[in-house]
């Protein structure tokens, strides 16, 4: 099986995808600030997935499924805080932070999963 096949990579692709467009609606002056960030954070998690699933052992996927999980917390962040300071609007933000947590949870219960 190809990660390209996983769940979990697929919610983050279209996790990373959503983060675009949302940035795009971001004013110009951010394009070099948070949109950049969130940009970086939002792919690092669907790649840390698939970099994780291509190693040898489980437990070095299991390293790089926290790696994701920091990420998408990274990622959290930056989107509270650009929330906070209004560069879109509430409702474009809050499909994408609801979409952040299912994924925190879903992380957190893969890794669970695979250490037991």
């Amino acid at each position: 099986m190809s990660y390209r096949n996983q769940f979990i990579w697929k919610r983050g692709i279209q996790l990373s995808i959503d983060c675009y467009h949302l940035t795009e609606k971001f004013p110009k002056s951010e394009l070099y600030g948070l949109v950049s960030q969130i940009r970086r954070a939002s792919v690092s998690v669907p790649s840390n997935i698939a970099e994780g699933y291509g190693r040898r052992t489980q437990n070095e996927y299991i390293q790089f499924l926290h790696i994701a999980l920091g990420s998408l917390r990274e990622l959290d962040t930056q989107l509270i805080i650009a929330k906070e300071v209004k560069l879109a609007t509430p409702e474009l933000f809050d499909p994408v932070l609801e979409e952040v947590d299912r994924m925190q949870g879903i992380l957190v219960s893969t890794i669970q999963k695979l250490k037991s």
